[in-house]
């Protein structure tokens, strides 16, 4: 079983030498990618499933066994049902750590999941080698219809490198500190349906976010893969991701944006 060690204030551990080490994500969809750093295999916003409500998978279906038994960690950034899916989470494994917003913990442990760590914005906590982060985030952490309500979190993933996932988010006061600090960012840039509410980036404001975070490498996730049942598939599916990379291309041409498709790893050196 993999222990959580709670660094929340811990001088030592802030202070603790980095160790050099490779970047490898790999996207599976919506706002689930495994993030490999430093060892280990950390999991963001499992959604696995070839439907959920009313919403199917229009992109390849994910190979479950792929990921049971591969992650060390997971890390979800909210409550709604697109991020917090408790049947992935249980496919994953109910003994994989897994990292939620302050409030969350409750849903997570009804679920089954039996390694539940809350953080707030600020907090961290080092698991399998690696350090995991929580950061602000514009967003609802309500849990429709009848909740629980709980924050909504960004995470930054590593200690030699560091990956940004930001989860579901608008712009929000802290984003700009994170610069100069991420070597990879997970910006979402769309939706699942054809209108996209207040909270959420869309193509133009997540390349805004990422000439603020300034990392070298940046991916557009959370495009390209669900879409309502009997709903025509329309540019809101398959352009946030292109339109993305042509805009950071003019707003930091010296950033690597990379458009990617569903199962492709980039490693990162």
């Amino acid at each position: 079983m993999v222990e959580i060690a709670s660094t929340v204030g811990s001088e030592a551990e802030r202070d603790a030498p980095a160790v050099p080490s490779h970047v490898g994500v790999r996207w599976l969809g919506h706002a689930s990618v495994v993030v490999e750093v430093d060892g280990a295999r950390v999991l963001t916003d499992p959604l696995l499933r070839g439907r959920f409500l009313h919403v199917l998978r229009r992109a390849a279906p994910v190979d479950v066994s792929e990921v049971r038994g591969h992650i060390d960690v997971i890390v979800v950034s909210h409550l709604h049902w697109d991020h917090a899916d408790m049947a992935s989470l249980r496919a994953v494994g109910v003994d994989v750590p897994v990292v939620v917003p302050r409030g969350a913990g409750v849903l997570m442990r009804r679920a089954g999941m039996r390694q539940v760590e809350e953080l707030g914005a600020g907090e961290s906590i080092d698991v399998a080698g690696t350090r995991i982060e929580a950061t602000g985030a514009h967003h609802s952490g309500f849990r429709p219809p009848f909740g629980p309500r709980a924050t909504a979190n960004g995470y930054l993933i590593g200690r030699s490198q560091r990956v940004y996932f930001a989860g579901d988010t608008g712009m929000f006061p802290g984003l700009g500190d994170l610069g100069g600090g991420v070597d990879v960012a997970l910006l979402p840039v769309g939706g699942w349906g054809p209108t996209l509410r207040g909270g959420h980036f869309d193509a133009a404001g997540a390349a805004e976010a990422a000439a603020l975070v300034g990392p070298r490498v940046v991916l557009p996730i959370h495009w390209g893969t669900y879409w309502p049942i009997g709903v025509p598939l329309g540019r809101r599916f398959s352009e946030p991701g292109p339109r993305f990379v042509e805009a950071v291309g003019r707003l930091a041409p010296e950033m690597d944006a990379h458009l990617w498709s569903v199962g492709e790893r980039v490693p990162v050196e």
